[in-house]
């Protein structure tokens, strides 16, 4: 019987817990804050845009244009689609049997480049060289890291094969001010022969004009200058969120800090500054 009643008990104790536990998650449910207009205005609108027919920027069309007699820069915000300029340039080339190089200074991007090619163009007209790998050099079109190409320059300069290419874009071109890596950009300018064509995209290059007058003296070609809108198509949204999963936006309406996290930093140093006092 002693043993009946403590499971009894046991069973009753637990559903008790239960509704206890219960009860305490709909309180705090019910006391949690609204979401402040600030978070909502951050969250606003984010989500997968409706379909519509693509239509390019005037400033794509001219770079496209302009890649007919000349080398060109093109500056333009991230997202604003200057890959699709070097595809579609890269796209003509290779429908009229030409080559292209297309270099990127990471071999993360390297490789996200490969795979975007090879879903657009097919593996069969896609190679790839980095440091790591090496699959269908021979390809029409080669995406490859800025130093290979480089090095590939170097090799023919040696007496090995020249470079096999009619285009070769250079992504990420502002890394020629790059204090431990530009040389490598600084070398593939130079070194690539005027009957290549140079595509050259970066979103931060803020004296495209010097940076054209420069190429267009070392290499002896006309560079032309295509500057996209000046602002993001896709704004960035900053926030933060706390140890208590609560999500901030990194700025207030005024563009300011927000104060609960100016407040969490100051405290946060204050701590430290007081730990480093009892060491």
């Amino acid at each position: 019987m002693r043993g009946d009643r403590g499971k009894h008990w046991d069973t009753r104790h637990k559903r008790r817990k239960t509704d206890r536990e219960e009860r305490n998650s709909e309180s705090a449910t019910s006391q949690r804050p609204p979401q402040p207009r600030e978070l909502k205005r951050l969250l606003e609108g984010i989500g997968t845009p409706p379909s519509t027919p693509f239509k390019p920027d005037p400033f794509q069309l001219e770079a496209l244009a302009a890649l007919e007699f000349e080398d060109v820069l093109v500056t333009a915000p991230t997202g604003s689609g200057k890959t699709w300029i070097a595809r579609e340039e890269i796209r003509r080339l290779l429908n009229s049997g030409r080559r292209a190089w297309y270099t990127t200074p990471l071999k993360a991007l390297t490789n996200s480049k490969y795979q975007e090619f090879i879903d657009e163009f097919g593996g069969e007209r896609v190679g790839i060289l980095t440091g790591d790998r090496k699959e269908n050099s021979d390809a029409r079109l080669v995406v490859g890291t800025t130093e290979i190409y480089r090095n590939q320059l170097f090799d023919s300069l040696r007496g090995g094969n020249e470079v096999s290419a009619d285009l070769v874009v250079l992504d990420e071109a502002h890394y020629l001010a790059d204090e431990e890596r530009g040389h490598v950009w600084e070398e593939a300018i130079i070194l690539t022969p005027p009957r290549i064509r140079l595509l050259l995209l970066s979103a931060t290059i803020g004296n495209a004009n010097d940076f054209a007058s420069w190429l267009e003296e070392v290499r002896g070609v006309r560079c032309g200058v295509v500057t996209g809108p000046p602002k993001r198509p896709v704004p960035l949204r900053s926030a933060v969120l706390l140890p208590d999963k609560r999500l901030l936006p990194l700025l207030n309406e005024a563009g300011k800090l927000n104060q609960e996290i100016a407040q969490l930093i100051e405290r946060s140093k204050e701590e430290r500054d007081e730990r480093r006092r009892w060491r």
